[in-house]
């Protein structure tokens, strides 16, 4: 969710005048000087205070509750080395025009040692895809925990979280946008975007870059083009080749469950779209009260967003059922004071929100076969012509490099991406110039051809 942010640089009235008095009235600098301390004489009178906080005002991190990300992926990497029989865990870096990211993926799969032909639902989580939203990193790491048994949700069954979870492959985020986490973490309690300043759901490719009126450059940064930025190139080749039958990105910033479009002030038509309506409007009544707002994201939170990854999930790589979940917000905090504004400042709201949510996801978990029906048995590997993808999409949603959680690289395919892209236009071009060829030829012999007369001379 999207915060009006302002920086204020104001001089002292008292100290701006005494300055002034000592430079010539036709100094640039008294100009400046007197302009500065008239805007804050101008503020104060009027009593617009709203947006000049303290900084001593503002939350700091709570780190007692929070985790670094370091040691909160470290956390994660100790709990996959615990449990290697259901957890892996994978590195994808990308790099572009000096900007290098890297975004680690846990997949979970029950007993993924044995051998089973029974076709899976996939779900792909992302969390903290905005760097200031610490919270929802936090949760990715207890929904992880409850997976690998480490943690347990009350009044849940083991047997029936078993039979469960034998249906489901996940692959789980936990943190998205690591370089703008680490410029929270360095100060900037505000920063949601990337570390060279885009929105990371910005940059998709549905209805990118388009402005609304009250579009905010610094809030909503698309970037210079579609997945200009590693975060979103990494994230388009995962969800490419892992072809999720649910997709959710987890924010927050108020209570929301939302489900597309995020672009226009509309739902979509058709099965699927009462399919995901259904199964928001009982995760409300379940979990949450009915406090949530339900509906699209473009028709609920009070303005539209393009460019975001829910939108491209569900219109390009055609996920059934694609979310955005908002899990926290303080409607009460400055819009200054982010930290508050984006995440639980107190033991007991912090403890509510990861027990209220990892709830949720679980119930998601029992629900999403029942309301897919027999939808998610399909294959497990998409081709070009289902997904009707350009084929550098394809190339690059499968072929990925990656370390895995011991540090060997490895390549889907020997052959880097551009030679494959080149090798492939030729081939193109080559069948066209050799069909054309072939016509000439063709045609060339009709016309060639001499006339025999019928008549004998």
């Amino acid at each position: 969710m999207k915060t009006q942010t302002m920086a204020h640089l104001l001089v002292p009235p008292m100290t701006a005048n005494a300055m002034a008095h000592l430079l010539p009235l036709s100094s640039p600098l008294s100009i400046t000087l007197c302009f500065f301390a008239w805007l804050q004489a101008f503020l104060v009178v009027h009593g617009n205070t709203n947006n000049i906080t303290n900084p001593s005002s503002l939350t700091p991190i709570n780190r007692d509750l929070y985790h670094s990300s370091g040691d909160l992926m470290e956390e994660i990497k100790a709990l996959v080395f615990r449990h290697p029989d259901e957890l892996t865990l994978d590195t994808i870096k990308s790099r572009n025009k000096g900007y290098s990211a890297e975004i680690a993926i846990v997949t979970y799969c029950r007993r993924r040692q044995e051998t089973d032909d029974q076709p899976k639902l996939r779900i792909l989580l992302s969390f903290g895809q905005h760097g200031r939203e610490l919270i929802t990193s936090e949760l990715a790491l207890r929904i992880l925990s409850i997976l690998s048994k480490e943690q347990f949700l009350p009044n849940l069954d083991p047997a029936s979280l078993d039979s469960t979870l034998d249906k489901l492959l996940i692959k789980v985020v936990p943190m998205e946008n690591l370089n703008g986490r680490r410029l929270v973490e360095a100060g900037d309690l505000c920063e949601r975007r990337n570390g060279r300043g885009v929105d990371p759901n910005r940059n998709w490719s549905v209805d990118w870059g388009k402005k609304e009126k009250d579009y905010d450059p610094y809030e909503e940064n698309p970037g210079t083009a579609p997945f200009s930025e590693p975060e979103t190139q990494i994230m388009r080749k995962v969800s490419m080749s892992f072809d999720p039958h649910i997709w959710i990105n987890i924010h927050s910033g108020m209570e929301a469950l939302f489900m597309p479009y995020d672009h226009k002030n509309t739902t979509p038509d058709g099965v699927s779209s009462h399919q995901m309506k259904s199964l928001l409007e009982e995760l409300n009544q379940l979990h949450f009260q009915k406090r949530c707002m339900v509906g699209s994201g473009g028709g609920s939170v009070g303005y539209l967003a393009h460019g975001t990854a829910t939108d491209f999930m569900f219109d390009i790589v055609k996920v059934p059922m694609a979310f955005t979940f908002e899990i926290y917000g303080d409607g009460a905090a400055s819009s200054r004071d982010c930290f508050k504004m984006f995440n639980p400042t107190e033991l007991g709201t912090f403890n509510r929100v990861l027990n209220e949510w990892s709830a949720a996801f679980f119930t998601i978990f029992k629900l999403g076969p029942e309301q897919l029906g027999e939808n998610y048995s399909k294959s497990s590997v998409p081709t070009l012509l289902d997904k009707w993808v350009s084929i550098d999409e394809y190339l690059e949603g499968y072929l990925v490099e990656r370390s895995s959680r011991y540090g060997k690289k490895m390549e889907v395919l020997e052959l880097g991406m551009q030679e494959i892209r080149t090798y492939f236009r030729l081939f193109l071009l080559s069948s066209v110039l050799l069909m054309f060829m072939f016509c000439s030829r063709i045609s060339k012999s009709k016309c060639a051809r001499p006339i025999v007369s019928a008549i004998a001379i």
